[in-house]
């Protein structure tokens, strides 16, 4: 399997770590550190030294009940970093709702949109729409996340019952739609979407039935880097989860981004690039192991005749 972008094929057939640039002064986790320019993009620099395969750039926290940023602002905010980015020989997404700053992206030559509104939103004064941005490009990459309601609401009220074929029926009504537009389905990858609008329960349903909540055929993203449900369920009390330190959420985070690709995730998106890399290639390295042809070959092979079996033959 491929991921068609801009410049790039992403081959699939081993998963790729997507790493976070927050250019934000309040995303839940690392808000402020990398708000600054040139913090931003030494911090792209940082990731592909860390193994990162792609870049995430983004300029509007969509953490529970983040405010909204103006078109200003985040524009002045992604597109220096997105600027030297593209330079750096990787893949480029921009995280963005905004159909401007996609369009604005895609012209500094940024590979992917990543939206968590899965290019559903609206400026309410008739502007492009982020599915117009993406169908009138030739090749960009889309991921199109699942999100229930918005980031101001999305955890007042969040889902109610079994979320895996909601988020299943979702996600297989936008991928059609886009590719109704014209925009064919290796430049599709879908997400779906952690902690937007679900409980604790809910979320790691979608994580022990990954492969149910997204249609065949397309790549999954996977998206649980230091989310609140993983401090929820290594905090002995509620108390204790909300103020655990982001920091503390790294070993959950890895964990969860294995979990995931061995759930079929071809993508993990990442605050903890070199101790994600790590991770993942233990797993491989497991999943690619056989047994010592030695051993095979006694396990496989009949015993010369005349031979005797006994407890010490190995």
């Amino acid at each position: 399997m491929h991921w068609q972008t801009s410049r790039f094929d992403i081959d699939l057939r081993t998963p790729k770590v997507m790493g976070i640039v927050n250019v934000t002064p309040d995303s839940f986790s690392d808000g402020g550190q990398y708000a600054a320019r040139d913090s931003a993009q030494a911090h792209c620099e940082r990731l592909l030294k860390d193994g990162a395969d792609i870049l995430d750039i983004g300029g509007e926290s969509t953490r529970p009940g983040a405010p909204p940023v103006t078109l200003e602002e985040e524009l002045a905010r992604v597109l220096p970093v997105i600027r030297h980015a593209v330079t750096l020989g990787v893949p480029v997404s921009v995280d963005t709702y905004k159909p401007a700053v996609m369009q604005a992206a895609l012209d500094l030559g940024a590979d992917i949109v990543n939206d968590v509104w899965a290019l559903r939103w609206r400026d309410g004064l008739g502007g492009p729409t982020g599915e117009s941005v993406v169908a009138g490009h030739p090749r960009c990459g889309v991921c199109l996340m699942h999100m229930h309601r918005d980031p101001q609401t999305m955890q007042v009220a969040p889902m109610e019952g079994d979320v895996v074929p909601q988020v299943l029926s979702f996600l297989e009504l936008l991928a059609q739609h886009l590719r109704g537009l014209g925009v064919d389905s290796p430049r599709i990858c879908l997400d779906p979407g952690i902690g937007f609008g679900k409980t604790v329960a809910q979320n790691f349903s979608l994580l022990a039935r990954q492969a149910q909540a997204v249609p065949e055929g397309y790549p999954v993203l996977a998206g649980w880097s230091r989310k609140s449900s993983l401090a929820a369920v290594t905090q002995t009390s509620l108390s204790n989860a909300a103020s655990m330190d982001v920091d503390q959420r790294r070993a959950p985070s890895i964990t969860a981004a294995v979990l995931a690709v061995q759930n079929g995730a071809n993508v993990v998106r990442v605050h903890d690039v070199r101790d994600t890399v790590s991770a993942l290639k233990v797993l491989a390295a497991m999943q690619g192991q056989e047994p010592p042809r030695s051993v095979a070959a006694r396990v496989a092979s009949p015993l010369p005749k005349g031979a005797l079996r006994t407890g010490g033959a190995f």
